[in-house]
């Protein structure tokens, strides 16, 4: 899995798989969210976004979108988070 960190924030490498039952978990190395949204107009990345906030316990404007806009492998930055604080909070080990 992907965790890094840039400026004071923390770049969190997700896969997005959207018109799923909710849910974050790691799967084979990957921190996989599942979101009820179709990949429709944004949806579902803003409901991974927000998902991605609530998993870390920060407000969801903390969460920003950096690349994969239109991809199913995303990377969201976590302002005001190491990446060590970020992998102990998603209960995984960083890279």
């Amino acid at each position: 899995m992907d965790i890094g960190e840039r400026a004071g924030a923390a770049l969190v490498t997700v896969r997005v798989r959207p018109r799923s039952l909710p849910g974050l978990e790691v799967r084979d190395g990957e921190i996989v969210i599942d979101v009820a949204a179709p990949p429709v107009d944004g949806r579902a990345t803003e409901e991974a976004r927000k998902a991605l906030a609530a998993a870390l316990g920060v407000p969801p404007g903390r969460v920003i979108l950096r690349s994969g806009k239109r991809s199913r492998t995303k990377v969201f930055s976590v302002a005001g988070l190491a990446r060590v604080e970020v992998a102990r909070r998603l209960g995984v080990g960083a890279r």
